[in-house]
């Protein structure tokens, strides 16, 4: 007996039947339309940095790109929370929490770069020649190999 696989479906037809799959299609949708209501009560700068997360139990979470933004808006806090307060959908909002969560594309800046001067590297490479531990041995001289080119 061989597998047969089901016939494909066409995404729409699974996005109106398959009630896992409604569910997180609603839930996704609540969040773009309440997304939407958030953005019209933020500046304009502040939309890019500033994202809903979830609305439970009078809850507002906010996920923020850094923590510069999370400060300038902590300060707006009370009179962003009266404003969405006066849109129907968040007219039950006790709480709005700012969460940090910074960009996972951005470059972070590298450590500092440490160069080995030759001497140095001399005597790393005279203290592995000295080492009987095979490992410890490979390491030393995998570091001694790391000097600065242009010295």
């Amino acid at each position: 007996m061989t597998f047969r696989p089901l016939p494909a479906q066409a995404p729409a037809k699974l996005l109106r039947e398959a009630k896992p799959l409604k569910a997180l299609f609603g839930q996704a949708q609540r969040l773009t339309h309440l997304q939407r209501l958030v953005d019209s009560q933020l500046q304009p700068a502040a939309r890019e940095h500033c994202h809903v997360a979830s609305w439970r139990d009078g809850c507002l979470l906010l996920i923020v790109t850094d923590g510069h933004w999370a400060t300038r808006l902590r300060y707006q806090q009370r009179r962003l929370q009266r404003q969405l307060q006066a849109l129907e959908e968040f007219a039950t909002l006790t709480k709005i929490m700012f969460k940090v969560q910074p960009q996972g594309g951005q470059n972070r800046g590298t450590g500092r770069t440490l160069h080995l001067s030759n001497s140095a590297a001399q005597s790393i490479q005279a203290t592995a020649e000295g080492i009987s531990d095979p490992r410890l041995r490979a390491a030393l001289e995998r570091l001694a190999s790391h000097t600065q080119k242009d010295q």
